[in-house]
């Protein structure tokens, strides 16, 4: 059985390695909502809400996550018993039309809550068996061609299985051509152009 007793919400704003940009615009720090579940034992598990500052990717933003676990989300869960995270979803979906990322980081949460109350990891709690996972790495607009190709090329080279390039007009057609000619037709590559584009530019 699965009781959750608390749910504390807690704003980080993680500085970036280097400045993110995109063809809306730069980040240079992330704020990022993590939540902290709690059991009557005191037994803990943590999970992050993946909604961005600000609705350029999706109409949720992490104020309205905020809002929507604190009114909405919290009170259909906080000291009811559930027989195992599973029964979450159901519950966070009844009569409650979306704020998904808000019902997913509560949802996460609990299954981490889960895994750490049986004392296994999370990833075999939900059937996993891989000891490693493929994983990729998307890459900012760059200031020219070559300094995009220096990344890819040192991401390839640190074992990323895909690399994803961020363009936008002007920084798009010749970048990715320099990055495919130096990194040969077998590696994956992929652009974003996060809506940058309208029927103006098509030739």
């Amino acid at each position: 059985m699965l009781r959750i007793e608390s749910i504390t919400m807690r704003e980080i704003r993680l500085p970036l390695k280097e400045p993110f940009q995109i063809s809306s615009g730069t980040v240079e720090r992330r704020r990022i909502l993590l939540l902290q579940l709690k059991d009557a034992d005191g037994i803990e598990g943590w999970s992050e809400c993946v909604a961005a500052e600000y609705p350029n990717y999706s109409p949720e933003t992490i104020d309205t996550a905020w809002l929507a676990i604190r009114e909405w989300v919290a009170p259909r869960v906080l000291g009811r018993i559930f027989k195992g995270p599973e029964e979450l979803f159901a519950a966070l979906q009844h009569d409650f039309r979306g704020h998904n990322m808000a019902k997913a980081a509560v949802e996460m949460g609990a299954w981490e809550l889960e895994a750490q109350i049986q004392g296994v990891p999370l990833a075999r709690l939900l059937g996993g068996t891989r000891q490693k996972i493929a994983t990729g790495i998307s890459i900012g607009i760059q200031k020219d061609p070559k300094t995009l190709v220096d990344k890819v090329q040192a991401s390839l080279e640190r074992g990323y299985r895909k690399v994803k390039m961020k363009i936008k007009p002007e920084a798009d057609v010749e970048y990715v051509k320099a990055v495919r000619e130096a990194v040969g037709p077998e590696a994956p590559l992929m652009v974003d152009a996060n809506n940058a584009y309208t029927l103006e530019d098509v030739d």
